[in-house]
């Protein structure tokens, strides 16, 4: 709302129309991304299900209010996840972050880039910034994650609330 605000009274300032300036629509107010096709954990991990494997990462929306990621602890390859039990952490320049597994089942490979590069959490958090692949042991749980409409209105409403 104080964005809009502020746009509205620079455009004013700038005698721009109203023709020229943005519309934005309900789910513009959020400008983290949602992408359709991943399932999303309400402590705002994502989960991308392909075949007998489920790549794992935090959401832009998550990563948007960590701010600058500089860290990232991850576990070994071979290991094992638990749904609703942290695997990791992020470190931004404003806090440190647990990161929770969405579903449960066995680590079989770990994103090592984010290692020498943890801002790819930042500037590509559903594809080059990915954290796990997991061989899920209970691929049901992933019936109890949201679809991009149900995280979107989910963020909405948390972020109202704060």
């Amino acid at each position: 709302m104080a964005l809009r605000m502020w746009a509205s009274s620079t455009a004013n300032a700038l005698r721009l129309s109203s023709a020229t300036r943005p519309h934005f629509s309900p789910l513009s107010r959020c400008f983290s991304s949602v992408l359709d096709g991943l399932k999303y954990a309400n402590s705002h991990e994502w989960v991308k299900h392909e075949g007998s494997v489920a790549t794992i990462g935090i959401t832009d929306h998550a990563q948007d209010h960590l701010g600058e990621v500089v860290f990232v602890d991850l576990p070994e390859t071979g290991g094992s996840v638990t749904k609703a039990t942290g695997f990791g952490a992020v470190e931004s320049v404003k806090a440190t972050s647990d990161v929770n597994s969405p579903i449960s089942g066995e680590i079989v490979e770990v994103n090592s880039k984010l290692s020498e590069t943890p801002g790819l959490i930042n500037s590509s958090p559903y594809e080059d910034g990915w954290m796990i692949k997991v061989k899920p042991s209970n691929p049901s749980e992933l019936e109890s994650l949201m679809g991009a409409k149900e995280y979107t209105k989910f963020c909405e409403e948390e972020d109202a609330a704060h």
